[in-house]
C-alpha cells in the first residue's frame, strides 16, 4: 500500500525500485494498471483476512486479531496518502479525534 500511495516522492527522493516499478515493468502495463491491479492484490489480502477470522483454523485469535490490527493501521496510514510520511493531513484529524476528541461511552 505504501508503494501505491508514495512512488512518486519516493522516486524523487532516489529511493530504490518500488513494487509499482517492478509490476509495470514485470507485466509491461501503465503506473495506473499497475495500481489498480495492486488495489485488487490488497482487496484480496482482506478478503483472506476476514475469512481466516470467520473461520479460524489451528491459528488462535488473539494472534489473527493482532495480524487485522496491524492490516487496518496500514489501511489507515497508507490508504489515500502516505499519512507516515505526510503526518500532518488527514492523520492528524486521526489523532485528534481519537485522543483530544474520543467519544463518550
Amino acid at each position: 500500500m505504501d508503494d501505491i500511495v508514495s512512488n512518486e516522492f519516493e522516486q524523487k527522493r532516489g529511493h530504490v525500485a518500488s513494487i509499482l516499478e517492478c509490476y509495470m515493468k514485470q507485466h509491461g502495463v501503465s503506473r495506473d494498471e499497475a495500481i489498480d491491479e495492486l488495489r485488487k492484490v490488497i482487496d484480496d489480502a482482506w478478503k483472506d483476512i476476514n475469512e481466516e477470522c470467520l473461520n479460524p483454523t489451528k491459528v488462535a485469535m488473539p494472534f489473527l486479531i493482532r495480524v487485522v490490527n496491524l492490516a487496518r493501521c496500514m489501511d489507515v496510514l497508507y490508504k489515500h496518502e502516505s499519512s507516515y510520511t505526510h503526518s500532518g493531513g488527514i492523520m492528524k484529524k486521526y489523532i485528534e479525534a481519537l485522543l483530544v476528541d474520543p467519544i463518550p461511552i
